[in-house]
C-alpha cells in the first residue's frame, strides 16, 4: 500500500541562518520568511521565550531553524523544501546522503560552477567519473558533502 507523503531534507548545522542563506543563493531558491508577529505571540503566550528567538539581518527569527523552498514549487513548498536545523554537536564523519546539483545546459560548465562555489565558501574535495560523466565532490561552508555535475 502506498501512502501519499510529503517531505523535506532537514541539515543539521551549527548556524541554520546563513547556511540556508549560502544554499538559496547556491541554489537560486528562496529563503523562507520570517513570521515576526507569529514569534511575538507565542513569546507573549508563553510557548516560547527571548532564548528561542534570534535577531539575524535586522529580523526576528526562531534560534534554531531556517528553510529554503523552490520557487513557484506547489503547495507553497512542501515536498520542495530544505530545513536547516541547528545541533549542538559539529559534524565529525562523512555524509551519508548528499545533494547532486545538475549544472545545467544554459549556465556555466562544471568547472566554472566549481570556481563560483569556491569564491562564495565551499571546499573542493575531489573529482570522480563513470564513463562520460563526470563530477566534483565539494562541501558547504560548514563541511556538508555535496556533488556537482
Amino acid at each position: 500500500m502506498t501512502v501519499p507523503v510529503s517531505f523535506q531534507v532537514v541539515v543539521d548545522c551549527a548556524d541554520p541562518h546563513e547556511l540556508a542563506q549560502w544554499w538559496a543563493d547556491t541554489m537560486g531558491w528562496d529563503l523562507e520568511p520570517t513570521n515576526e508577529d507569529f514569534i511575538r505571540r507565542m513569546i507573549a503566550e508563553g510557548y516560547a521565550g527571548e532564548a528561542d528567538t534570534r535577531h539575524w539581518r535586522g529580523q526576528l527569527w526562531w534560534a534554531t531553524g531556517a528553510a529554503i523552498t523552490q520557487p513557484g514549487a506547489p503547495d507553497g513548498g512542501a515536498c520542495r523544501r530544505i530545513l536547516f536545523q541547528q545541533v549542538p554537536e559539529a559534524k565529525a564523519v562523512k555524509n551519508r546522503l548528499h545533494l547532486d546539483l545538475r549544472v545545467t545546459a544554459t549556465g556555466p560548465d562544471l568547472d566554472a560552477a566549481r570556481d563560483a562555489l569556491l569564491a562564495r565558501g565551499a571546499s573542493y574535495l575531489h573529482e570522480g567519473s563513470e564513463g562520460p560523466h563526470r563530477w566534483y565532490t565539494m562541501a558547504d561552508p560548514e563541511g556538508h558533502e555535496f556533488c556537482i555535475t
